[in-house]
């Protein structure tokens, strides 16, 4: 079907090469209109995997779905007639918010960028790793700390495998190109083998633009994986599931969950049927059940469960590359039956979950994404030729991603005297081509070394420096500040002070010297409280400085709504005002940008007391169906508060 009609082709007289050129490899030559179909393809299957499977996402946990296909659309018929046409949802959303920074930055935007764009767009909606790199960005922290497990909780999750089928998708037979630039990608969110997923669906979706065997493609996958990877294991296990049991999809999808849906010390902070392996597992298995048939991949990925709008989206719209839009059961394009769609879901992509970016026609969406993958074939050595008046692309498929160099912002950084302090300097290029030096006013006891800013500060007082990294005749320089503090005091107060109509009475772990372990202000009824934290000493005490860390907030309540600073005075409290936070706490009541494990610094005028504590509103909101029967909670959450003196 000739769909797409918004690229515009008249370059290609410009640049035509004759064929005698070039070697007569047809895995090199892809046709210019092909090509675009084929995104088109995909993005449709990703839109109706996405609108399908959501009817279905988390509904088969513990068990499969029954064994009656197809499943068909359920609620998510009522949102299509309500937009009148496709809607955003997170497995596709993204995607559309990195193509605007293509078109905006070029086609290898790097991570300032992209996180930029991950503050100015992601508002809510955001959940699992996703939202906690976002509100490590709104910290100060850029990629790929923002993915990286000794930052954000949630590393081993599943999102990087549902926002970066893009970077494929640009990127037609250029599988290490594609690999590469979505691992880059990966990483703003996820660690280690939390990106493994990610890496063979990006194998895979490069491959499908020539490769047509499903098979064959998920080796392809495997082998495109880092030696060692966690997932290839699970790969080949899934497949020998699939020749042992080829006829009962219940026990293999048994054995999967019993292997991989796992409660371990690396996914302590999650919630284990949105592991990034497990998922991705039933997301080869459904390709390996379906063996192509769209409708029976479609619904493979629904009945195998966990989070299955997103291997549904994914692997449908991996489908749309392989076999394109004629694959399509066309009721699952124009599933409104009473309603009169000339094009697919009405040609219309209704925005409805990211703040600033507009509604556009599929079709446009397509082509739009189309013209990036043109530009990312040329700009890797690939070429536009003529066969017989038809205008294809001679495809460089021996490409690589280069990282681009960066030196992005630091956050401001906060350390005690005699207490071990790390950062990492994060800049693209190997240490063997880079130079990092230092201007400025180190803390004693601390050096920039091995990419990093390290080492036991001896000396408390406020720091400002310059790190300036230096590759290949350019040089990048950031500010730092550094806050060493005096040692925490927090132990030698002679009583913690907390809202004692809490049910968990075991307050002590405030002040324990580790942020591992969360307090929850949780009360035995829902009623809606101050609470507050703090500490009373025997003597006077002169404080200038605290920190605190709220750990890990649940998905409906465990916040501040409000926020105090507060110390004894004249038998009474008195309110801080004049108090300078870092980095500003979001106290909205809503889930969406809640960090896990953020350290808060609050810095105000020396007060001389006995006593000082942070008190505020709990926050909660209301639980989705599936937890209502939980009842409303307000509570706040914390994992350490430490005093400084001045």
């Amino acid at each position: 079907m000739k769909i797409i009609k918004t690229l515009v082709l008249a370059a290609f007289v410009l640049c035509t090469y004759p064929v005698s050129n070039f070697a007569q490899d047809d895995r090199q030559l892809l046709s210019v209109e092909e090509y675009q179909e084929a995104v088109y393809a995909s993005w449709l299957g990703q839109i109706v995997g996405n609108t399908y499977g959501l009817c279905y996402e988390f509904t088969f946990i513990e068990d499969p779905g029954p064994d009656k296909f197809p499943y068909g659309y359920t609620w998510t018929l009522d949102l299509l007639r309500k937009y009148d046409g496709a809607f955003s949802d997170d497995d596709t959303d993204i995607e559309y918010m990195y193509l605007t920074q293509m078109e905006k930055h070029g086609i290898e935007p790097g991570y300032y960028h992209l996180a930029e764009a991950w503050k100015a767009h992601v508002k809510e909606r955001v959940w699992c790793a996703n939202r906690a790199a976002l509100t490590l960005m709104h910290a100060g922290h850029y990629p790929p700390v923002t993915g990286s497990m000794g930052y954000n909780p949630q590393w081993c999750q599943i999102d990087p495998q549902l926002v970066n089928e893009i970077w494929a998708v640009t990127a037609p037979g250029m599988i290490d190109y594609a690999v590469q630039k979505s691992a880059f990608a990966a990483r703003i969110t996820n660690d280690s083998f939390g990106i493994e997923p990610t890496l063979h669906y990006a194998a895979m979706y490069s491959a499908a633009f020539f490769e047509k065997d499903i098979g064959k493609l998920i080796n392809i996958g495997t082998a495109a994986l880092p030696e060692g990877a966690r997932f290839a294991g699970i790969v080949e296990h899934v497949k020998k599931l699939y020749r042992e049991y080829p006829d009962d999809w219940q026990t293999a999808r048994r054995i999967v969950k019993e292997n991989y849906l796992v409660y371990a010390d690396y996914n302590k902070y999650t919630w284990p049927p949105i592991d990034a392996n497990l998922n991705g597992a039933y997301g080869i298995m459904a390709l390996l059940y379906g063996q192509g048939d769209f409708q029976k991949t479609l619904d493979y990925s629904c009945a195998f469960g966990m989070d299955a709008d997103n291997q549904a989206a994914t692997m449908c719209g991996l489908l749309g590359v392989v076999y394109g839009i004629d694959a399509i059961p066309k009721d699952l394009l124009y599933p409104l039956k009473d309603v009169d769609w000339t094009q697919p879901f009405n040609d219309l992509y209704k925005m409805v979950t990211r703040e600033g970016l507009a509604d556009a026609t599929i079709s446009s969406m397509a082509a739009r994404i189309a013209t990036q993958g043109e530009k990312v074939i040329l700009a890797q050595g690939g070429e536009i030729v003529q066969v017989d008046d038809k205008a294809y692309y001679h495809i460089n498929e021996t490409a690589s991603f280069a990282v681009p160099f960066e030196l992005n912002p630091f956050p401001p950084f906060y350390a005690e005297v005699n207490q071990h302090f790390i950062y990492p300097i994060y800049t693209g290029i190997s240490p063997e081509e880079l130079t990092l030096s230092v201007q400025g006013n180190l803390p004693p006891g601390i050096v920039v070394t091995d990419a990093l800013i390290r080492g036991v500060p001896t000396q408390a007082g406020k720091y400002n420096f310059t790190v300036t990294a230096t590759a290949g005749g350019i040089s990048k320089s950031q500010p730092a500040h550094l806050t060493v503090h005096t040692a925490n005091i927090a132990g030698k107060a002679t009583e913690v002070l907390f809202n004692k109509n809490a049910i968990d009475q075991n307050i002590e772990i405030i002040r324990d010297g580790s942020s591992e372990t969360t307090y929850y202000s949780t009360k035995k009824d829902d009623s809606r409280e101050i609470d507050f934290y703090g500490y009373r000493w025997d003597a006077p005490v002169a404080i200038s400085a605290i920190s605190f860390n709220t750990g890990l907030p649940q998905e409906w309540c465990g916040w501040f709504t409000s926020f105090a600073l507060e110390y004894w005075q004249d038998d009474a409290w008195v309110a801080i005002e004049d108090y300078q936070m870092t980095p500003e706490m979001n106290i909205d009541n809503s889930q969406w940008l809640k960090g896990s494990f953020i350290d808060y610094e609050v810095s105000f005028p020396t007060v001389k007391t006995t006593a000082i504590r942070i008190s505020g509103l709990a926050g909660g909101v209301e639980k989705d169906a599936a937890n209502a029967h939980l009842g409303m909670q307000y509570f706040t959450a914390i994992s350490e508060l430490r005093v400084y003196e001045r």
